[in-house]
C-alpha cells in the first residue's frame, strides 16, 4: 500500500464516514481494483445464464474481460478473453452460444475447456497443448457463479459451506432470467454499499419499497451477538420446517446470511406485497418466509423470496461510475402471462434502484465539495454501514503487500 493510502487508512476517524479522496480519487480507485477486485471471489452471474453447452457470458472487471462458459461436461468454467495468439478479444457480445470458442481474428479455435484444437500454419513445432486459454478460478455455488482473479485464489469452501444450505431451498438450479437490467450510477463503488447497507434513507426515498421491506434497522444492520425477539421467532419458525434462517456473519465480515421478515402481512416485492410468481422458484413452504438477505462483498446483494430471487452486481467503472446489474429469477417453466407479469415482478426494485442512483449521485456531488467533511455514522441506523467500512479498511491492510499500486 503507497503511503498516500497508509495516511488515509491511518488517519480514518472511527465511526466516521471516510476522506473525500476514499471516493474519487484515482490512486485510490486503483488500489480497490488491484487489492480487492482482483483479488477477492466476484460474484458474476447465476449459472441458469449459460443453460446449455457452449452458453457464455462475457463480463468485465478493471482491466480484465473474462469468459464463462459451460462445457460440454456440463462444468462452468472461467478464461481470460485473450487469444494466445496475438491477444484479440474472443467472444465480442455480452453472451452468446458457440460450439468452440473461436478468435475472430486469425480463427485459433478453442475447445469450450479452454484447449487450444486448431492453429492455422503455425509449423511442425507449434505445440498446441502450451496455447490454450488462459484460466480464471471459477466455482458454482449452488446456481450463483463466482469468479477470482488472483493467480492464487483465497478459500472458497467455507463460504460454500455456510451459504449452501441456505441457498439451496431457492432451487436456483431450475432457475431462468425472467428480467435484467444494467444501470450506470455516477457514484463510487463503495458509495452503493453504503447505500445498500442501511435503510436510514428508506422512508424519504423508498414509497414502493416500503411498501414491503420492513425499515428495521435489525433487518439490514448487525446484531452485535443479540437477536432480537421478533427475529428470532421468525427464524425458528423457518428452521421448523428445514429451511436455514439464523443470522450469520463471518468472522472477517465479508458475507452474511439471514432468512429476514417483511412487513406483516408482505410475501414479496409487489405493490400490493402479494407473491409476483404463481409457479415458485424453490421449495419455500410458505408464502410469508420473508427474504434470504446473502450479502458478499465487494460484488453482491441478493433477496431470495418464496416465489423468486433477484441478484444484484457491483461493478466499479471509474471512480465515480459504478455499474449496478439487476436479474429477476424465476422457475424454468414459468410462463410469461401466465404465471407471472414483468412488470409487476419487477416494477418495485427498478424504481428502488433508479431512486438508489439518484441518492447514490447526489451524495457523490456533495463529496466532491471542497466543503466535504467526513460526518458520524448513527450506530443505531448506520451500523451496517460501520460493518462495511470496517471490511473494506481491514482488507485493504490486509491485501495490500509489494504489488500494491505505488503511484502517488
Amino acid at each position: 500500500m503507497n503511503s498516500k493510502i497508509k495516511a488515509l487508512v491511518a488517519n480514518r476517524k472511527p465511526g466516521y464516514a471516510l476522506e473525500q479522496a476514499f471516493y474519487n480519487d484515482a490512486v485510490v480507485y486503483e488500489t480497490d481494483l488491484q487489492e480487492i477486485f482482483y483479488k477477492e471471489w466476484l460474484f458474476a452471474i447465476p449459472a441458469c445464464e449459460v443453460e446449455k453447452p457452449g452458453s457464455y457470458v462475457t463480463h468485465k472487471v478493471g482491466a480484465y474481460s473474462v469468459i464463462i462458459v459451460r462445457g460440454t461436461d456440463n462444468v462452468i468454467r472461467a478464461f481470460h478473453n485473450s487469444c494466445r495468439h496475438r491477444g484479440s478479444m474472443i467472444c465480442k457480445a455480452k453472451k452468446g452460444n458457440n460450439p468452440k470458442l473461436v478468435c475472430p481474428y486469425h480463427q485459433w479455435t478453442y475447445e469450450l475447456d479452454g484447449r487450444l484444437l486448431w492453429a492455422r500454419d503455425m509449423g511442425p513445432d507449434f505445440d498446441a497443448s502450451k496455447h490454450g486459454l488462459k484460466t480464471v478460478h471459477c466455482r458454482d455455488l449452488a446456481g450463483l457463479v463466482y469468479i477470482c482473479l488472483a493467480d492464487e485464489a483465497p478459500d472458497f469452501d467455507h463460504f460454500a459451506s455456510i451459504a449452501r444450505p441456505y441457498l439451496e431451498v431457492h432451487d436456483l438450479n431450475n432457475a431462468k432470467i425472467a428480467y435484467e437490467s444494467s444501470i450506470i450510477e455516477n457514484g463510487n463503488w463503495k458509495l452503493v454499499w453504503e447505500n445498500n447497507r442501511e435503510c436510514y434513507h428508506c422512508g424519504g426515498n423508498h414509497p414502493a419499497l416500503c411498501r414491503t421491506f420492513p425499515d428495521d434497522p435489525t433487518v439490514t444492520g448487525i446484531e452485535d451477538g443479540v437477536t432480537p425477539p421478533h427475529l428470532q421467532a421468525h427464524f425458528d419458525r423457518c428452521e421448523k420446517v428445514g429451511m436455514p434462517a439464523n443470522f450469520y456473519l463471518n468472522e472477517d465480515g465479508q458475507f452474511r446470511v439471514a432468512r429476514m421478515p417483511l412487513k406483516e402481512g408482505a410475501e414479496s416485492y409487489t405493490m400490493d406485497g402479494k407473491t409476483a410468481v404463481r409457479r415458485w422458484l424453490g421449495r419455500v413452504p410458505f408464502a410469508d418466509a420473508g427474504s434470504l438477505l446473502k450479502f458478499h462483498y465487494p460484488t453482491t446483494w441478493n433477496h431470495f423470496l418464496s416465489d423468486h430471487s433477484i441478484v444484484f452486481r457491483v461493478t466499479p467503472i471509474s471512480p465515480t461510475e459504478t455499474e449496478v446489474t439487476t436479474k429477476w429469477l424465476v422457475h424454468k417453466d414459468a410462463v410469461e402471462g401466465v404465471d407471472y407479469d414483468v412488470k409487476r415482478l419487477t416494477e418495485v426494485w427498478i424504481a428502488t434502484n433508479d431512486e438508489d442512483r439518484e441518492v447514490v449521485e447526489f451524495n457523490q456531488m456533495g463529496i466532491n465539495s471542497p466543503a466535504y467533511e467526513p460526518g458520524p455514522y448513527s450506530g443505531i441506523q448506520e451500523s451496517g454501514v460501520l460493518q462495511f467500512v470496517q471490511w473494506y479498511l481491514d482488507t485493504l491492510k490486509r491485501k495490500s503487500g509489494p504489488t500494491a499500486v505505488a503511484a502517488e
